[in-house]
């Protein structure tokens, strides 16, 4: 099994490279200096890979590659926001690959809750003005880290679902002619009305990679789970330490195996009680186990961002986090124990899974 594990840093991205899961090559910085919040593989043609690239000078920008990341290529002609009104694209947030049955077809979310289409494998692209022009736009509201569409899952036969903070969850069975609000049953307790329609604050949505039907999002007011087609979404807090935390894994091998990482909340976005501990259910959130060892255990304090846990395919389950700090951990026995893959790289923004 072939690995290549993608860390986009504040200072450029680094790929981890290993055969087994043992031993491991790396390399980078790739765009060096620049703040990489995600780098994503294109699993139709593995071999092409999309970065989302930002400069405090230059705004952001895309890149892509199609030899496994050793070269790469500005690809962002059409990245105009011209539903918005005054709008601007701030940030580069995240690039998904479309679903098997839509050929060339890559999605783009940003700040300012944008999502822009490629329909040629990124070389163009087009506003999806169905939803960054949304009816229930006005009571969107920016987030601690902006506006942004920050999850993106392609599900096949037309069915999509992003989620943008703070607006919620919009999901579409028309490939996004058309957005209808999915929120039902999620907690906003930041607003006067705790469950509106829209203006829930998702930190990360993740569908199940081998279950696309299911769903789960840990929110600023807990994790929940649902399915596409679904009216609503189930709390599965109960029995977490804390609702709070923005990371997500889901591997493939295990169907209702779900990793998250607490923070102590919105005031302190660090885990809790200097202890580093990753929370796994086996059985969709109705128990959850903390998991520790290998992780320090005294006076840490870390953040982990939502782009920043991601999972691989193999059985037992490979699952990899950074941190702010910029320490990169995994587990290849599905989370019983942790080791450090890397250490002393800048603050972790994303980290990405490349097989094949």
């Amino acid at each position: 099994m072939k690995l290549a594990i993608w860390v986009g840093t504040r200072k450029g991205a680094f790929v981890f490279r290993s055969a087994n899961r043992k031993t491991w090559r790396a390399e980078g910085p790739f765009f060096r200096g620049m703040e990489v919040n995600h780098v994503a593989q294109d699993r139709r043609e593995p071999s092409r890979l999309y970065a989302a690239v930002n400069s405090a000078w230059f705004g952001p920008h895309i890149h892509a590659s199609t030899d496994g990341g050793k070269s790469w290529k500005l690809s962002e002609a059409g990245l105009e926001l011209k539903s918005i009104p005054g709008g601007k694209l701030a940030r580069a947030w995240r690039l998904e690959p479309g679903h098997a049955d839509e050929p060339g077809t890559v999605y783009a979310g940003f700040d300012p809750g944008a999502l822009f289409r490629s329909r040629d494998w990124g070389q163009s692209w087009e506003e999806v003005a169905s939803i960054n022009a949304h009816t229930t736009r006005e009571r969107w509201q920016a987030g601690a880290g902006g506006m942004c569409l920050h999850s993106i899952q392609c599900l096949g036969q037309g069915r999509l679902i992003l989620a943008i903070s703070a607006a919620g969850a919009f999901r579409s069975t028309d490939s996004g002619a058309t957005w209808q609000p999915h929120n039902v049953g999620v907690r906003a307790d930041f607003l006067p009305d705790k469950y509106p329609e829209v203006g829930q604050c998702v930190h990360k949505l993740l569908a199940h990679p081998a279950n696309p039907d299911l769903l789960f999002q840990q929110n600023h007011c807990g994790v929940y789970r649902s399915r596409f087609g679904g009216k609503k979404w189930t709390d599965i807090s109960r029995g977490l330490p804390s609702r709070f935390g923005f990371c997500l894994a889901a591997p493939a091998s295990e169907p209702e195996t779900l990793f998250t990482i607490p923070h102590e909340g919105a005031e302190f976005r660090c885990n809790l009680n200097g202890r580093l501990q990753v929370a796994r259910s086996r059985d969709g959130g109705k128990n959850w186990t903390l998991l520790s060892k290998g992780l320090p255990q005294r006076d840490a304090y870390v953040t982990v961002l939502r782009e920043a846990m991601a999972s691989d395919s193999a059985s037992p389950a490979g699952v990899y986090f950074g941190s702010a700090n910029g320490r990169l951990y995994y587990t290849r026995d599905a989370g019983n124990s942790w080791q450090t893959l890397a250490d002393n790289l800048p603050p972790v923004y994303s980290v990405s899974v490349a097989e094949g």
